[in-house]
């Protein structure tokens, strides 16, 4: 019979709590329903949430990106084969305001940081905080509120998440509602 080591074991759990970490936050285990923070109990499908391993979590309205520093950025959308131009707030400066470790704060155990990010048809995606972080990588995700100069329609908006400098979209997430910050486990 073959009976695993304890350190096996270890990094076999290991390498799923991540997993189970991003589970439990967006599907608590308890009965009885969770009181949201003042911050988050306002949230309506037109805000975007910023939450989880934050210090300040946040939730914005179209208006509110509207008040930030502005990025446009022109891609080819491969889906439809066409030049698109979309404006808005890159993600890392959403995370800078929530308060999550970047520039040279990003090392050590924060390096084992990453970002969910879910639409509002429960569509989900990871990218790794170092992925995000322009000290690093100059990755320009940007969370998108105007389309070709127009605000994303209700297939699109209002809210898109756009990586445009990846091969394929796929973790462009359309009606995003939110941005989950969770810290991987330590070993």
């Amino acid at each position: 019979m073959f009976a695993p080591s304890h350190s096996s074991v270890r990094s076999t759990i290991a390498a799923f709590l991540p997993v189970l970490a991003a589970f439990l936050l967006a599907h608590p285990l308890s009965s009885t329903p969770q009181t949201p923070t003042p911050a988050l109990a306002t949230a309506s499908a037109s805000e975007l949430r910023i939450n989880g391993a934050v210090a300040t979590p946040l939730v914005l309205s179209v208006g509110d990106l509207k008040k930030m520093p502005r990025k446009t950025l022109s891609v080819l959308n491969p889906h439809d084969k066409k030049n698109e131009t979309y404006e808005g707030v890159l993600l890392a400066e959403l995370l800078q305001r929530a308060g999550v470790p970047q520039g040279e704060k990003l090392r050590g155990p924060a390096l084992a940081t990453y970002v969910v990010a879910e639409a509002a048809d429960g569509y989900r995606v990871v990218f790794s905080l170092a992925e995000l972080d322009s000290g690093i990588l100059d990755s320009d995700v940007l969370v998108a509120d105007t389309l070709d100069g127009a605000p994303l329609g209700g297939q699109l908006g209002p809210f898109r998440l756009v990586a445009p400098h990846e091969k394929r979209p796929a973790r462009w997430v359309r009606m995003l509602k939110s941005i989950t910050v969770v810290t991987a486990a330590v070993q």
